[in-house]
């Protein structure tokens, strides 16, 4: 539905109207107030009406297209039988939604465009059905259909930011909105590490074996900005095994946020690592790469390794890992100990060797360690300090001008969804087309303002998935 404005009044019209007696002139102007709003209310709301008022009962709301030749989706088939569903899917409708709620074991709701469903208010509608606007919405059972009735009737603020574009978005073409219910359902608990992502929307286009987007997530939901700038993807580059995830960014605590906002987590970083209040600020603000590499042997399935980017001032993480040994001697763990010390750390030279340090079990079991190492080009580069879990820290090679760690994006991650499900480190919970995907890639951006230290940035995404064979 669209609005037209009225034409302005012709000066005749205009000169009229001030001649008439006061009580006239009032009359003609509520009557030219009044009808068009009279008009309105006999028009049907749009499907962003509808769509507006779902937001406070989905937990991720998806809008798709329809393709001719393609058959009924089995969710049509679910909530309206296959011979009603194969009747209105060959009408074509040219979007049509589906959105899960806060629990998500009631299943999915199906939502269709009334004119395709029930053209007339006195239209029947399908069981486990209610019409909302130009939308009719199909319950799983009879019981989610009580509870969304229920939600609906609680008055609801009106969207803004985010969700008013994410509403019109979902309106035009296939799309996703979600919030951190729908998050902590797909993640479990990696759900913290997701915290800049709690509540996000994404345009979708599929290319072939490709599934692209770009969007927008903010760790904060309500916010009144104006959306992010969205980056623009480089090339595909594939994740070389053993590599099968990676993750960069600009400071660590875009990652770290949600996980030290836990007791149950500083406690033990303070207890068996050193990493008390004084320590913890200076890793939240470092850039950061963190990968994981799959072991074909020994006894891990796979090694995590967090490489930081320290900058020119070392002796402040000369001081962590000083705590951080204290702690680990105090355990009971063995420490291999070689190259150089903290003090010819300060100015390497073309031929020194940077210090490693390795501890193990009593039993020989390498656990961890950490390394200093020079990016690509040699002693005029800063040292990066490199942290692992599991096999002993491996010699990278990274690079001053390489992604995330000195790129324009604020997050990048690449991982390969396959290979981690193999190795039983993916959620089960997250949906099987990233489950079977070959590669997923991320990047994140966010306005310039929130670059200097803003704990909930709005991030501009962008990304795309490849499919497995």
């Amino acid at each position: 539905m669209s609005l037209a404005l009225p034409r302005p009044l012709s000066p005749q019209l205009r000169s009229a109207l001030l001649r008439l007696p006061l009580p006239a002139t009032c009359l003609a102007l509520a009557l030219l107030l009044v009808l068009p709003l009279i008009g309105l209310r006999r028009q049907p709301r749009s499907n962003a009406a509808g769509l507006q008022r779902l937001l406070g009962s989905a937990a991720l709301l998806q809008s798709f297209g329809t393709a001719s030749g393609q058959p009924a989706p089995e969710l049509w088939s679910q909530r309206l039988g296959p011979a009603r569903a194969q009747q209105l899917w060959q009408r074509q409708p040219r979007l049509w939604w589906q959105f899960w709620g806060a629990h998500a074991d009631a299943g999915a709701y199906l939502v269709l465009p009334a004119e395709l469903v029930a053209p007339r208010p006195s239209s029947p509608l399908p069981a486990q059905a209610v019409r909302l606007d130009d939308l009719v919405v199909v319950a799983p059972d009879p019981l989610a259909l009580q509870l969304l009735q229920q939600q609906l009737r609680v008055r609801q603020r009106a969207p803004h930011g985010l969700e008013q574009r994410c509403i019109a978005l979902l309106g035009q073409r296939e799309a996703v909105l979600w919030n951190g219910a729908a998050l902590g359902q797909m993640l479990g608990p990696l759900a913290p590490l997701a915290l800049a992502l709690q509540q996000g929307c994404l345009g979708l286009d599929s290319r072939g074996a490709s599934l692209l987007w770009q969007g927008e997530a903010s760790a904060t939901a309500g916010l009144l900005s104006a959306a992010p700038p969205v980056p623009t993807p480089g090339p595909h580059r594939a994740l070389a095994a053993p590599v099968v995830l990676e993750l960069e960014g600009r400071r660590l605590g875009l990652i770290s946020q949600g996980l030290l906002a836990s007791q149950l987590l500083r406690e033990p970083l303070a207890q068996r690592y050193g990493l008390g209040p004084a320590q913890l600020p200076l890793l939240q603000r470092t850039p950061f790469r963190l990968r994981l590499r799959q072991q074909p042997t020994g006894p891990f399935q796979a090694g995590l390794e967090l490489e930081l980017a320290v900058g020119p001032d070392r002796g402040p993480w000369l001081e962590v890992l000083a705590r951080t040994r204290k702690a680990l001697l105090d355990q009971g763990l063995l420490e291999q100990e070689s190259g150089a010390s903290g003090q010819q750390l300060q100015r390497p030279g073309p031929g020194s060797s940077l210090p490693v340090s390795t501890w193990e079990r009593e039993d020989g079991t390498v656990v961890g360690g950490w390394r200093w190492s020079l990016p690509r080009g040699g002693s005029a580069q800063l040292p990066r300090l490199l942290f692992s879990l599991g096999p002993a820290p491996a010699l990278t090679a990274g690079s001053a001008g390489e992604a995330g760690m000195g790129s324009s994006a604020d997050l990048r991650l690449r991982l390969r969804p396959a290979a981690l499900a193999r190795l039983g480190l993916l959620p089960e919970s997250l949906p099987t087309l990233v489950r079977r995907a070959s590669q997923v890639e991320l990047l994140g951006l966010s306005a310039p303002a929130d670059r200097r230290g803003s704990q909930d940035p709005q991030l501009g995404l962008a990304g795309r998935l490849e499919l497995g064979p």
